[in-house]
């Protein structure tokens, strides 16, 4: 875990040093480069360890296909890249990853809208309802830098492949100093008997804001960071949805095949109850800077608190 937990940084500033430090422990880690290492943080694992970094360029599908190669001899492979880029290896993620179950960890950087500048051809809004989409597969999407680090490291230590999604921006640190992560757990932020907020990402924190405008006019919100994609935590949301009696969805992702749908698709089999769905509503996104985008995405804490008001005047 870090030493201190600064007030905001990037997720994607998480991986090299953990991956440096967890090399040091003893691990057998490898790591696959497309040509982003400074970007993703990686470059931090190549200056300690240039014999176990390969970097392939802009070619993502040799990057996977080799990383499955190379977990067929015991290492533990990350692969390092943006999500955008990382969604063009797909074929080989399913024959090369997915159907074997090796060893591969995919932490792709500059996931969401929240790339900013870099445009709407940068912008990832389909990548974990993609890794989803294939069996064997681990997802999530950390909702800071310290909750980063531990579901990095929590999926060296896993077998089979994972992908973790990590952002550009610095965003507010919403864990302290040591705080754990437990695959295919949520965690219970804020209790809350009214309705429940359930987020992932930088809508996370922007979700405990929203709940503290929401309590000051009198509606009791519970928040759930549902870090864990999949596997999917039904006990958690099945406990929210007959507690509470409505569900409100934040995620940095095409609300039709995202965190949303998954739990839509949950409840209606073991508690239906009105829902609503904070994220990218069937579009793709724009440059500007990454808080101008999210404003025009609609991904603040303002637009969880609207939604929240709506599906609370929907409970029976």
């Amino acid at each position: 875990m870090t030493t201190t937990a600064p007030a905001s940084a990037a997720t994607r500033e998480a991986l090299g040093p953990t991956l440096v430090r967890l090399q040091r422990a003893g691990a057998d880690i490898v790591v696959v480069d497309a040509d982003l290492g400074k970007s993703t943080s990686a470059r931090t694992f190549k200056d300690a360890y240039p014999d176990r970094f390969i970097t392939f360029g802009v070619a993502e599908q040799n990057m996977i296909s080799a990383a499955g190669g190379l977990a067929t001899t015991g290492h533990v492979v990350v692969a390092s890249t943006f999500a955008v880029f990382a969604e063009h290896a797909f074929d080989q993620l399913r024959m090369s990853v997915a159907q074997p179950r090796l060893n591969v960890k995919i932490v792709a950087s500059h996931g969401g809208v929240s790339v900013g500048e870099d445009g709407a051809s940068a912008e990832s809004v389909e990548d974990y309802a993609l890794f989803s989409s294939l069996v064997n597969f681990t997802v999530g999407v950390p909702a800071d830098v310290v909750e980063a680090e531990a579901m990095i490291e929590a999926a060296m230590a896993a077998p089979g492949p994972w992908y973790i999604r990590t952002g550009r921006p610095k965003i507010p640190v919403v864990y302290t100093e040591g705080a754990r992560f437990q695959v295919g757990k949520a965690d219970l932020l804020r209790q809350g008997t009214d309705v429940t907020i359930i987020a992932c990402g930088l809508m996370v924190g922007r979700s405990l804001a929203a709940a503290e405008t929401l309590a000051a006019q009198g509606i009791n919100a519970r928040v759930l960071n549902f870090s864990t994609i999949r596997p999917l935590d039904t006990a958690a949301l099945e406990a929210a949805a007959r507690d509470t009696g409505a569900i409100v969805v934040a995620e940095e992702h095409l609300v039709h095949s995202g965190l949303g749908a998954m739990c839509a698709q949950a409840l209606a089999q073991i508690a239906p109850v009105p829902m609503e769905f904070v994220g990218v509503q069937n579009r793709y996104g724009e440059s500007g800077t990454w808080d101008e985008v999210l404003e025009l995405m609609g991904l603040t804490s303002g637009g969880v608190v609207e939604a929240t008001k709506r599906v609370v005047a929907r409970k029976k």
